[in-house]
């Protein structure tokens, strides 16, 4: 996959005093047509990042909330079309432009919009314009940023040693803007656009103000089973509108926790039904809980078939049925002959039973 360049402008951004001076504003060094950018050391730098970024795989439903690869949508107002977003035209400019400088003014727009956003670093920012030629003449911009590296010294001589080097930038954590996004070699999204950076960092959220982002699989699953709650508190305090009020508010401080304990609000036959709807949805919907200090990992489907929570005193009970594989180091446990699951069974009684005689005499 070879992209072949039309233009590219290089920028380098300052923030907080990285050079003595307090504030941040960047600065212009280049702008080059595809044949300059091809004699010059940039395009051994960034060459095979045009093609990483676009191969780089994304999903509109993230499995995770916070992930690296994202897909963007451009927003805008019902009834209205993509030329109504300021985001997208600004890109739109960038892709038609004319001359090295029409190019140079509207990536110098880009990077002052880029400013303004907040929490940026100080580092090298490249604006891209250019064209998978194999499919189409259709242009494609790239948006790449660098930031600084600390702590970057260069071997001199025996003397000196070292020689420090400023404003060292390096591809390995390069962020990108790809527009328009590329689902498939050759097809693209108007609509959409891809970025990629570090998975807890906002910083093209913040600066593309206009582009929104599908909601990830737990936050879809959080709207889902939150929606389960109401409906079911709806119907147990239909006429008790005081206790229904406190009942909901408990339930959204539960569903807003980091680590949540069973509530043990509903039985088995209403949670099967609910998480059938879901699992009906999306079958690879994951499950995970702690156990202890033991962590259990299943998909959300497993539940009622292969994985099962019971009580057992005061304690709760995980009974997970399947092929049964070791990992790595070898271990006593392998090479047990299991006990029956009544003979189990009856021996977490007597235990549960002999706890609690303890806890009585103690």
């Amino acid at each position: 996959m070879r992209f072949d360049v039309d233009y590219i402008s290089f920028f380098v951004i300052q923030v907080d005093g990285e050079d003595g001076t307090p504030g941040k504003r960047s600065k212009h060094y280049v702008t080059m047509d595809g044949d300059d950018y091809a004699a010059c050391e940039l395009s051994g730098f960034l060459d095979g990042e045009f093609a990483k970024t676009a191969k780089r795989k994304a999903e509109r439903h993230a499995k995770a909330e916070q992930v690296p690869t994202k897909i963007g949508r451009f927003a805008v107002e019902p009834g209205y079309d993509l030329d109504s977003n300021p985001n997208y035209n600004l890109f739109v400019r960038l892709r038609a432009a004319e001359t090295l400088e029409h190019f140079k003014g509207h990536a110098d727009e880009l990077v002052t919009t880029y400013m303004d956003a907040s929490a940026i670093r100080g580092g090298a920012m490249f604006i891209v314009r250019a064209r998978l030629s194999q499919y189409s003449d259709e242009p494609f911009l790239f948006v790449f940023k660098c930031d600084f590296e600390q702590k970057i010294a260069r071997i001199t001589d025996e003397r000196s040693l070292l020689n420090k080097v400023e404003m060292a930038i390096n591809a390995k954590n390069m962020k990108s803007i790809m527009y328009p996004y590329m689902p498939e070699p050759g097809m693209t999204e108007l609509w959409e656009l891809k970025i990629h950076q570090s998975s807890h960092a906002r910083y093209f959220e913040d600066f593309l103000k206009y582009v929104e982002y599908e909601k990830s699989v737990p936050e879809l699953m959080n709207e889902q089973v939150f929606g389960f709650v109401q409906q079911y508190v709806e119907e147990v305090f239909e006429d008790q509108p005081e206790a229904k009020e406190r009942e909901l508010e408990a339930m959204e401080l539960w569903a807003c926790g980091e680590q949540r304990e069973l509530q043990e609000k509903w039985e088995q036959s209403q949670v099967m039904e609910a998480t059938s709807v879901m699992v009906e949805q999306k079958p690879d919907l994951e499950m995970k809980l702690k156990l202890g200090n033991m962590s259990v990992r299943a998909l959300l489907a497993d539940f009622g078939d292969r994985l099962h929570i019971a009580k057992l005193g005061d304690r709760y009970v995980v009974v997970l049925e399947g092929d049964l594989q070791f990992d790595r180091g070898i271990s006593p446990v392998e090479l047990l002959a299991p006990e029956p699951l009544e003979s189990l069974m009856e021996r977490l009684q007597r235990k549960a039973a002999e706890e609690e005689r303890e806890g009585i005499y103690t």
